[in-house]
């Protein structure tokens, strides 16, 4: 693909942003009292309103312009069809053939239909949780298992973890617990108080070599061992998701207890797989699979819709207007519930992860700046920690405002949640005249709402596969691939050969600071 920043559809964008600098959103607001209607769009029970944004119609119609000098329609069929998208790897990305319903026509993969096996494993995995939650799959004593841990990191830790906290009203009896930090901390708070002879570990690693993920499981392992579980019984005690079924099973995972990771799926978008075994513990089958239809109604709509109406592609062709022609290089993400406060943290992995890319598909050096920096936390509290800075700092920042209009919480909560969510986005929009200059704010700060009726499985299906799609379209008009993650394995190289270093005394060469920090800290270490 040619140098997008290059084409016409790029340049005729980066003079609309020249001609439309004085033009405020308190100004089209003014001028506009249809604006709402027009920039708003609806999917089953999510509302998501864009009309607080630095656009016009016109630069709606530049956006979507551009993207058809992408030739985003074309990799969105792609995408769907299971060509081979994620080209440095030589694989299709398969997340959205995970929550295909079972009618649906075949998804080939280099010439073979994919569906049959990952709806396999994905219906074992569904069979093994909801006998753990009945408890016919017990412990040698014939006790049901009372809480599943989850072992993981990254995408085989975030996404589960997110949805699981989400979805905490539709929970079974099973508790379910996650650790994906190696320095033992995390693990140890999980584990505080639970029963060994009552607890299964889920063990998740496409590789089944991540070094976290092997050091808490061996360390998992230990303390069933010193909680009495017999040697003949720790196999009762394991489960594992991997895409390497003989790594797991050298580990002492039983065969039936082995679910595989597809392989064309990458770990930030391996929640609706077996990697989703520990939501599939929490909620049980029905309620995962009302998860999956959430996310197979957002992928109909994203594959279906004209980009003028399609809410991935309108909310990923407004997140390029701000990065590339506004220079803004972060986005917040404020979801007004504690039952999504890990949502930006997932979120976070999901586009920066994907989108944090410097070469093209081919392998050319990107010609502009390529992902935002996700960050965010749950309102009202980030109201108190951050958004002094969203509202009165000199750095452009859009918010994202996730509000769930039925949640458990009494109805006072949610009203004063919801209002303080409104309220907030009007107030970056507005600003406010003052004289004095402390009191001040410029407004025209820009957000988009998204306006959920009921935080239940399938409207959180919808959400989270919104965001997938979003960080696709990104992807598709900077020409980045966004479903591999070699920056991550470098990192990972390296520190295996500093972990030898350090266990072994040896000296290996390193720059003055890395060799200076190896000293130090074999020169402190009490375990030596």
């Amino acid at each position: 693909m040619p140098d997008i920043t290059q084409t016409a559809a790029w340049q005729a964008l980066a003079r609309h942003r020249r001609d439309t600098a004085g033009i405020s959103i308190r100004d089209r607001f003014a001028a506009e009292p249809d604006r709402f209607a027009r920039m708003h769009g609806q999917i089953h029970g999510l509302l998501a309103d864009y009309s607080k944004n630095r656009i016009g119609e016109d630069t709606l119609s530049l956006l979507v312009s551009l993207a058809g000098t992408a030739r985003l329609p074309q990799k969105m069929q792609a995408l769907r069809r299971g060509e081979p998208v994620n080209a440095s790897e030589g694989r299709p990305a398969l997340h959205a053939a995970l929550r295909l319903p079972p009618d649906a026509p075949p998804v080939c993969a280099s010439g073979e239909n994919v569906l049959p096996e990952i709806r396999r494993e994905r219906e074992r995995a569904l069979d093994f949780a909801d006998r753990l939650i009945s408890g016919a799959y017990a412990n040698a004593d014939g006790l049901p298992f009372t809480d599943l841990v989850n072992i993981g990191i990254g995408g085989s830790d975030l996404g589960a973890r997110m949805a699981a906290a989400a979805l905490a009203p539709y929970h079974t009896r099973l508790r379910v617990h996650f650790a994906a930090n190696a320095d033992g901390a995390e693990l140890s708070a999980a584990l505080a108080g639970l029963d060994p002879r009552r607890t299964l570990f889920a063990l998740a690693s496409k590789s089944f070599t991540t070094p976290e993920t092997l050091l808490n499981a061996h360390a998992a392992r230990d303390w069933l061992r010193q909680g009495g579980v017999g040697e003949n019984e720790l196999p009762r005690h394991f489960a594992a998701v991997s895409a390497h079924a003989e790594a797991a099973a050298a580990f002492g995972i039983a065969a039936e207890n082995r679910f595989a990771m597809p392989e064309g799926v990458g770990g930030r978008y391996s929640v609706w797989s077996p990697v989703g075994l520990p939501l599939m513990a929490a909620v049980g089958s029905e309620h995962f699979r009302a998860f999956l239809a959430g996310g197979h109604a957002m992928d109909e709509h994203f594959f279906t819709a004209p980009l003028r109406r399609n809410l991935p592609a309108i909310l990923g062709l407004i997140g390029i207007w701000y990065n590339n022609f506004h220079g803004a290089q972060t986005h917040a993400v404020v979801p007004y519930t504690h039952l999504l406060r890990h949502l930006p943290a997932h979120l976070q992995q999901l586009d920066m992860e994907s989108n944090g890319k410097s070469v093209t598909q081919s392998g050319e050096t990107v010609a502009c700046d390529t992902g935002s920096i996700f960050w965010g936390g749950e309102g009202v509290n980030s109201q108190h920690a951050f958004f002094q800075l969203l509202h009165q700092g000199t750095r452009l920042v859009p918010v994202d405002f996730i509000v769930p209009v039925n949640t458990p919480e009494a109805a006072q909560n949610r009203r004063f949640t919801a209002a303080n969510a409104f309220a907030q986005a009007e107030a970056l929009m507005l600003g406010k005249t003052d004289p004095v200059p402390h009191r001040r704010f410029e407004g025209n700060r820009p957000s988009n709402t998204l306006l959920i009726d009921r935080l239940d499985p399938f409207t959180l299906g919808l959400l989270t596969a919104l965001y997938e799609h979003r960080t696709f379209v990104q992807a598709a008009v900077w020409d980045t691939n966004p479903f591999d993650q070699w920056g991550v394995q470098y990192g990972k190289t390296l520190a295996q050969t500093i972990l030898s270093e350090l266990e072994t005394g040896e000296n290996r060469p390193h720059d003055h600071s890395t060799a200076a920090l190896i000293a130090r800290f074999r020169q402190q270490d009490k375990s030596a």
